[in-house]
Formats: C-alpha cells, structure tokens, sequence
C-alpha cells in the first residue's frame, strides 16, 4: 500500500482535543483544465460519497470509515453539514443544526460536531467538499420571504469559520435549477456564493474552490458556468448502467471559459439501475462502477467520485431503508470491491504527466459505440509521449493510429483496473496503426492499453511518475 503523501500534523487546541493543521489549497491549473496544489503538484480528485458523516455518524463510525478510505486511496470526502434530514435526524450528541429549523439561528453545539469531523478528516491527509444545505428536499421552502438571505449569512458564517481549512464549497445538492422554479434556485445559489465568498474574506482568505452539484444526467455548467464564483463544474450521473456522464465531462471541456468539471456523483456500487424499485432490478455492479470512472476519466475529467447507498447513510443494516436499498449495514458495504479499485485509476492518471493530457477519439481505428457498455475511449499526452485507451469489458480488440507519438519506437502495456496490476506487450517500432488484442473479454474483464514513447522511459502504468528522473533519462 503506497504512504499518503499529504503529511499532516496534529495540535493540542484550547479546548483540549487534537486537530489537524490544514492541507495546502488546492487551486485550478493554469490550463483551466485540471487541479494542483500551492507547490504546483496536480491534484486528481478521487473522492467518495458520505453524506450523511455530519448527523448520522457516530465518533467510533468517523474513525472506521475513514481508516479505510485512506487505505484505499481516496483524498477528498463529499459531505453535507444541514442534510436531506436535517429536521428530524439529531446527530448523535442529539443536536440539529438550527435552532427550530430557522437557518437563521445556528446552533453552536452542532457545529462542534462538525469541526471534530473536519479535524479528523483531515488528519487522514484528506480533503473535505462541503454542502452547505441539501437543496434538494428543501422544496419551495428556499424561496420563502427572507429565507435566501438567511441562507446567504448562514454560508458567510460557514465559510467564516472554515475558510482556512482549503474546504471545497459544494452549493446545491441533487438540484436542478430548471424553468421558472430552477430560477428562484439560481438566485439563492448565487446569494449562498457571496456569502461563502464574504465569510472567507472576512476570514483574511481571499480565494476558495467553489462548484454546484445538480441532480441526475445534468452539469453545474448548465446554468451557472459563466458565473464567477464556480470555480469547476460538478455532474450527477442518475445512477444508470448505461451512463452519459463522459459525454456531459466532454460536453464542459469544450465550453469556454476553460474550467475543470468532474463526475462527483457516479452510479453508485449495489444501487439498483436508474433507481428502479423492481425487486428484480439490475444492480449497478464493480465492472460498471470502474467503466463510468475511466471513461469520465480518459473524457477529460479532473476527478471522479465514488458512492455506495448503505456507505454514504452509514445504515446500520437488517431492513430496507429506501426503495433501492439493500439489508447491507455499511460496515459491510465497505468492503464491496469497487471501492478498492479506485486507487487503480488514480494511480494510472499519477503515473504519467497529468495536467499535459488531453482526450483524443482520433486514435481510436473505427467507429466508437455512444453507448457507455460498449464504449472505448482515449486520452493521450498532449507532447505526443503516451495514450491511455480504455476497452470495456467484453472488447477483444483495439486498432489504434500511431502516426502521431513522438518517438520512433514505442512501449505497449495492458493495466488491469481490476488489480492494479500492468503487463508489458512489448518494444516495438512505431507503425502507422497497429491492432492490440486484449488479454481476456469476459463479463468482467474490462482493460486499459498504454502506449508509451519509448524514449520517455516512463516506469509502468501505476507506479509514481518522477519528472527529474525521467528527463535525465530520456534519449538513453
């Protein structure tokens, strides 16, 4: 298992309990496209859903899912502080977030709760993207006399308090902000900015990542990308099989002005497909999990986000809590494989020049599927050096245009992003087009090709990328 590089420390407060210096910020690249940190260092999103960690998780649960998040790789967690359930569901000291459900009376005993779990977080050598408020369930309830101002303060004191943490601001939360209703959402989310970017300011912090997170098949981008206060975009993907998520990430790449976008609500591993209720429904599988995140992924994304119903509830288990659910507690829905092989992809993404990739279709010999289970996508470096091609499960083949690599011989490998595991094909010199047969093309066995400029001598797909050492190499 590979040691998290964010190192952090941990210091004795006034109050007694020990928190967590913060993480260096994270910023937008300078292409618009991707994330890095202070010192330049890209930043891949890897990120799972816990949105429930403020009101229904225990200390002990904290603790758990957490350990085992790090262990598998993921650096940021997604989590909303006034959730879906807010008004009925305490946290376990008993507390809700306001007082009398009013937003605009904050109950301070709440927010202790909070900074225990942020400090925690971060202690892991992770990241927090925080919603403010669960649009969602809220109704027309936003659009009351004065409730967006409140709104507005409530997200000024969030941001006050937390500004120097280097949180991610998520606004939203599985909202549309469609037709004439979708218009009164578009100016409470906008008041819900400013206040955000008042409370950081007062702060003495002058710049936070701010995005918006819609409901199924739909993009912040859709309403809110000229805006200046979104930072990136954000996409929920409904929860289907066969997903349209890359094409929404392809969709915010070629939009201007240049901004990064990333899945951060994927189809979710065991959640029926589309949400269906039918007892005999289809479930969202680890093979689909993993094919919507390369595809995102290889489409462009800066990141991805993993999910699982049981998980981001923290259920306890034994009966069936919504219409898609499972008896699965969340302890045991940790264990669920795909959560496990997210790291593989982050590791692919880290192991080559990452904010030099750019996706590219024209690599692909033939014609591609629109389809996600049938579709093969490609990114490449954007000097010529690599390609990353992902084959579904089920793909025999591949014929790839070669024309373009800046070397004269290449280096072919297979990764599997089932184990992690690369195998080399092969040093061969460059043809016009070449044909990759794959490994296996079973139910399950989807496969990512990598073809290498020879002369990059990068190390195989998934072990650390060192730019010293690969220049001071290069032409041996």
């Amino acid at each position: 298992m590979r040691k998290n590089l964010l190192l952090t420390v941990l210091v004795l407060t006034a109050a007694g309990r020990f928190a967590a210096e913060p993480l260096p910020p994270i910023r937008v690249s300078d292409n618009g496209r991707y994330f890095v940190r202070a010192d330049g260092r890209p930043f891949f999103w890897q990120a799972d859903t816990a949105w429930c960690i403020f009101n229904h998780a225990a200390p002990g649960d904290v603790d758990a899912y957490l350990a085992d998040r790090q262990a598998k790789g993921f650096n940021v967690i997604q989590g909303v502080i006034a959730n879906w359930d807010y008004v009925r569901h305490t946290n376990t000291d008993g507390q809700l977030p306001f007082i009398n459900g009013d937003p605009g009376r904050i109950n301070e005993r709440y927010y202790q709760n909070v900074d225990a779990i942020l400090d925690k977080v971060r202690a892991h050598g992770m990241y927090m993207a925080v919603l403010p408020y669960w649009h969602k369930n809220a109704g027309d309830r936003l659009a009351t006399n004065g409730i967006p101002e409140k709104m507005q303060a409530y997200c000024r004191f969030l941001a006050r308090r937390y500004a120097r943490q280097n949180l991610f601001w998520i606004l939203g939360g599985d909202s549309t902000a469609e037709g004439e209703a979708g218009e009164k959402i578009q100016r409470i989310t906008d008041l819900e900015a400013r206040g955000l970017i008042e409370g950081a300011r007062a702060a003495g912090v002058d710049k936070i990542m701010i995005s918006y997170h819609p409901t199924g098949r739909q993009s912040s981008s859709f309403w809110f990308h000229d805006r200046d206060w979104l930072d990136f975009n954000s996409i929920q993907s409904g929860h289907f099989i066969n997903t349209t998520d890359f094409q929404l990430v392809g969709d915010d790449y070629a939009l201007t002005p240049v901004k990064p976008t990333l899945d951060m609500e994927s189809g979710y591993e065991n959640i029926t497909d589309g949400l269906s209720g039918r007892p005999d429904a289809r479930r969202i599988l680890a093979v689909d999990v993993r094919r919507s995140a390369y595809l995102d992924a290889f489409a462009g994304a800066a990141g991805v986000t993993y999910g699982q119903g049981e998980v981001y509830g923290f259920n306890a288990g034994g009966k069936v809590i919504t219409r898609w659910g499972t008896t699965m507690s969340w302890q045991e829905a940790l264990k669920l494989p795909a959560s496990g092989q997210m790291q593989y992809l982050r590791r692919l993404i880290e192991s080559r020049p990452m904010l030099e990739r750019v996706p590219d279709q024209s690599l692909i010999v033939g014609e591609v599927s629109t389809h996600a289970v049938q579709r093969i996508e490609a990114l490449r470096g954007a000097d010529g050096s690599y390609a990353f091609v992902y084959l579904p499960a089920g793909q025999t083949n591949v014929t790839l245009k070669l024309s373009g690599f800046s070397g004269a011989k290449l280096v072919a490998w297979w990764y599997d992003p089932r184990t992690g595991r690369a195998e080399k094909i092969g040093r061969f010199a460059k043809p016009d087009t070449r044909a990759f047969p794959t490994p296996s093309s079973g139910p399950g066995d989807d496969w990512v090709l990598v073809v290498d400029d020879a002369a990059s001598n990068y190390s195989a797909p998934g072990r650390p990328y060192f730019p010293s050492i690969r220049h001071s190499c290069k032409g041996r």
